[in-house]
Parts: C-alpha cells; structure tokens; sequence
C-alpha cells in the first residue's frame, strides 16, 4: 500500500472509532453549514457551538437572517469578534435571499462568490451539502498534512499554500469527500494536535516522517511574523443626569466597524503611570473640560489582541450636570452620538469585546495602576 493510499485508508477508520458528536455534522442544509463554518473561522468548537445554536434559533433559513437588521445580527454575534464574519454573512443572506430567490448556491464557483466565503469554507460547504469533489485546508490540514509528509514549505506564502492545496485534492476521497474533509479536520483537531499531539496512539504513526525524524513540535512551518501595531485608545464615559450614557457607531474601514463605543479620541502620548483622573481627562479634551463636566475615576488599561493589532484603552467617567449637558452634545467628543440609557447597552447595541470587558466592571471602584 503506498502512503498516499494509507493515508487515506486510515484516516477514515479512524474518524469511524472517533466520530465526536457537533450540531451541524451530518447536516445537509448548505444554510446550516455555512453558518458553521463562518462562525468557527478563527474559533474553537467549544466557543463557537452556543453561538451556532443561538443562531439557528433566531434565524432558522436563510431569509430569517437577510431580514433581520444588522444591529441584531451583530448583538447576537458579540463576543466573538471578527465582527466581518457577521457583516459579510448578514450581506450575503441578503443577496441569497434577494437575488437568488432564497435558492442557496450549489456550485463551487457559485458559493466561493459569496461574501466572505474563501477556498476553505466554499470547499467545506460544497463536499458536506452537495457531495462536490474539493479538499478543504485549514491550520488542522495544514498541520496533519506538513507532519505526516514531513513537508516543511510555510503554509503562510504562496508556494506553500498551493502545495498543501494540490497534495490534499489528490488525497481526497472522491466518493466521500464530505466524509474525508470531516475525518482530517478532526484528526487534526483530536490527534494530531498542536501542542503535545498523541503520537503514541496515532494510527498513522508507522508512514509518519514528523514521528519518524522526532519533528512533529516544528511542524508546520510558517514565515517570520509581523509585528503587531499597538493602539491607544481613551474614552470617555459620560453620565448624564437622567442616567443616560453618549455612544457612538464606528464607521469607515477600521476595526470594529458598525459597532458602539463611548466618545473617545487615539492617543499616543498618554500621563504617566499613576496619573489621576484630571490627567486622563485633560489628555481627553485637550485641555480642562468644560465647566459642569467633572471627571469621577479612571480605569485601568485594557488590552484586547486582535489579528494584526495589539488595543490599549482607558476609561475616564465623568458626572455630567444638567447645565454641561448642551455643551458636551455641541462639543468635538459629543458630536455624532446618541444617548441611551445604560441599561440598553448590553440588551441592544453590539460593542467590541474591550467595551464589554470594561462595562462589566463599571461598578467596581478603579482606578489606574
């Protein structure tokens, strides 16, 4: 038996003694399968599975969704981030619900076309719901794959990715594909996995070069990664007398689109550690705040890593009197808000995690250290 055919051969009985039970598998409804798969883009089973629920249960066909507007889609989404995945599926509902007639695509072509759907997802969806011939490859294929054919070529440029990507459509199954794409993401995820994977027990231990020449913890390979560009982000949380808050929706193309954050300004001089509030609130305003706008405390610094970027940000909470309250609406941080009481925050509009992060600690006593 050559090793590409063993390979295969093995992969599948082992997904036969270790098939581990997931809402969507054995799921048919390309509706429901892409919905999983765009929800465990760059996140684990575990956290993504509730919000697939959630999901299914408020949008069950694909119209449910294109109808809902985005500001509740992307609630029910917060908290997972790469808030993209959920515009590009809220955009892409919309263009199966409207232009196709609510008829989900059944062609390779036709599901890659849509937003947000690469060569991973668009394969994945078309071998699980329609039987079509196309390897998946994601961070468990690369894995497996680079491992067990001792390939060293990084995943992350273009000569590696269309490696990985010819040797695992020769592997494929063309019979099961769906059943052959399930069983080398799982054995990636269960066996083969990143950190201490369980060669020991591992059916393809014998045709193994990573297992044979000890390298399995080198492989796969990727190129020298970027350094991540850090921000600085200060806010500022203003209470107002009928205990209303200002909020803002984020536009343009930067991070966290579409999503609510208080009024705040990116900074990269900031006070020195240890500074007090009235530090904190002068940075804010570029000077001493307005008459009637009176800084309380500031927060600690918050840190939320995303794909690129490293965020920094602090809070400063001001009591606002009813005589300011005119002056902060007209001022450069006021401009562009809306108030809403506190209480619908976290009931109606989404915000990036770093918001939630803080406004779940807003009643304990902070201050910056």
């Amino acid at each position: 038996m050559d090793k590409k055919t063993f390979f295969r051969s093995r992969l599948l009985s082992w997904l036969h003694e270790n098939n581990r039970p997931l809402p969507w598998k054995g799921e048919q409804d390309p509706y429901k399968i892409w919905l999983s798969e765009i929800i465990l883009q760059q996140t684990r089973v575990e956290q993504g599975t509730p919000y697939y629920l959630k999901f299914i249960e408020r949008f069950p066909r694909v119209g449910d969704l294109a109808q809902a507007p985005e500001t509740e889609v992307l609630k029910l989404w917060e908290g997972l981030g790469y808030y993209t995945r959920a515009r590009n599926l809220h955009a892409a509902a919309q263009y199966i619900d409207q232009t196709l007639g609510g008829q989900f695509p059944d062609t390779y072509t036709d599901i890659r076309n849509l937003k947000g759907v690469g060569d991973y997802t668009a394969a994945a969806i078309a071998s699980f719901a329609f039987g079509l011939p196309y390897a998946v490859v994601d961070g468990n294929v690369f894995r497996v794959l680079a491992r067990f054919f001792g390939l060293d070529v990084p995943t992350d440029t273009a000569a590696g990715k269309n490696a990985f990507r010819t040797l695992a459509q020769e592997l494929l199954d063309p019979a099961r594909p769906g059943l052959y794409n399930q069983a080398i993401m799982d054995f990636g995820a269960l066996q083969c996995t990143p950190a201490k994977p369980h060669c020991a027990s591992c059916p393809l231990a014998d045709y193994c070069t990573a297992k044979a020449e000890n390298t399995a913890p080198l492989l796969p390979v990727k190129s020298k990664a970027r350094a991540k560009r850090e921000r600085l982000l200060l806010y500022g949380v203003f209470d107002l007398p009928d205990a209303s808050i200002l909020i803002r929706r984020r536009t343009g193309k930067d991070i966290w689109r579409n999503l609510y954050e208080f009024p705040g300004i990116e900074t990269a001089p900031q006070p020195k550690s240890g500074s007090d509030a009235e530090s904190w609130a002068a940075l804010l305003w570029n000077g001493t705040p307005p008459q009637g706008i009176v800084p309380q405390s500031v927060s600690k610094t918050y840190k939320q890593v995303l794909t690129h970027q490293i965020v920094h940000a602090v809070f400063v909470r001001f009591q606002v009197e009813k005589k300011a309250q005119k002056t902060l609406l007209e001022s450069n941080l006021g401009q562009n808000c809306i108030e809403i009481k506190q209480i619908k925050l976290k009931k109606i509009y989404p915000v990036p995690r770093i918001i939630d992060w803080y406004w779940q600690e807003k009643d304990v006593s902070l201050s910056l250290f």
